[in-house]
């Protein structure tokens, strides 16, 4: 059952399409994982630990870096030529919540509720969570919410409607 109408807005402006051009598939999802999560920032620690042909991490990284997710340090190992570490951006940093939310979604529903890695908080010690709210901050559940057109929803195109 739909609960609201679609909006009268331009789909090539849609954020979720936008933000999936970069993030929509499965190796940038789990580099991101790796640097966020567990602090992995060198090429060949993360080509070791996501068995990723170096090809495609190469240009997923470059990608990232492109996107303004991701940052490259340089770093020049004793006696050894100069490289880059990869380290998040603002941008990056503020995807750290959608990662909880992909991992807390498959732990229920593709690992059926065992998760095999809890997130904890440093400073209590317990499990991390995503919590979505309002900007009064009250929670808010999907039933809770409508949308409306926002400033960056553009004209809509005669052919696309």
């Amino acid at each position: 059952m739909e609960t609201a109408q679609p909006l009268p807005m331009d789909r090539d402006r849609c954020s979720v399409a936008r933000t999936l051009q970069f993030a929509g598939d499965r190796w940038t999802l789990l580099i991101l994982r790796e640097v966020s999560f567990y602090g992995v920032c060198r090429f060949e620690r993360l080509h070791e630990r996501l068995g990723i042909s170096r090809a495609v991490l190469s240009e997923r990284l470059e990608r990232l870096v492109e996107e303004g997710i991701i940052e490259r340090a340089p770093y020049r190992p004793q006696g050894e030529r100069a490289r880059s570490e990869y380290r998040l951006s603002p941008a990056g940093e503020d995807l750290f919540p959608l990662l909880v939310a992909f991992m807390r979604w498959g732990d229920r529903y593709r690992n059926d509720g065992r998760a095999p890695v809890i997130v904890r908080h440093r400073g209590c010690g317990e499990p991390v969570d995503v919590l979505l709210t309002c900007a009064a901050g009250h929670p808010v559940a999907r039933d809770d919410v409508e949308p409306h057109l926002g400033p960056g929803a553009g004209a809509v195109r005669a052919e696309r409607r």
